[in-house]
C-alpha cells in the first residue's frame, strides 16, 4: 500500500471526502487533489498535520506502511471476566465494520449492513 492509499484509507475509514479531508488537517483541497494524483509528494508538514488531527494513526504507519506490533518485555496479563457481554438491547453500541490487516499491508473490510 503506498502512501496515497493509506491517505485514501483515513479518508474513507473517517467518511471524509477529499476537500472534508483537506479542510480537517488545514489544507487547500487542492493540496489533497496533487497529492492523491501523485502530481506532489506530501510534505513533512502535511503528515505532521494529518497525525495532530487523527492521533490513533500510527506515524510509522501513515510513512512507511508498518502494522508491526513490537512485543513488550514482559507478557502482557489475560484477565477474563465471568460475567456475559451486553446484549444489544442494554447497550447502545454495536458493531459497525471490522478491519484486518495483514502482514502484506492490505487489508479487508466487513461492513455490517442493517
Amino acid at each position: 500500500m503506498q502512501l496515497t492509499d493509506r491517505f485514501k484509507y483515513l479518508m474513507k475509514l473517517n467518511n471524509l471526502s477529499a476537500s472534508a479531508f483537506a479542510e480537517k488537517i488545514g489544507v487547500q483541497p487542492s493540496s489533497i487533489s496533487h497529492i492523491l494524483s501523485g502530481r506532489n509528494k506530501p510534505s513533512l508538514e502535511f503528515v505532521e498535520k494529518i497525525l495532530t488531527q487523527f492521533p490513533n494513526v500510527s506515524a510509522d504507519w501513515l510513512i512507511n506502511g508498518n502494522t508491526k506490533i513490537e512485543a513488550s518485555p514482559k507478557p502482557m496479563e489475560v484477565k477474563t471476566k465471568k460475567e456475559s457481554p451486553p446484549t444489544p438491547s442494554s447497550s447502545n453500541k454495536q458493531v459497525k465494520k471490522i478491519v484486518i490487516f495483514y502482514t502484506d499491508n492490505t487489508f479487508e473490510e466487513i461492513i455490517k449492513e442493517n
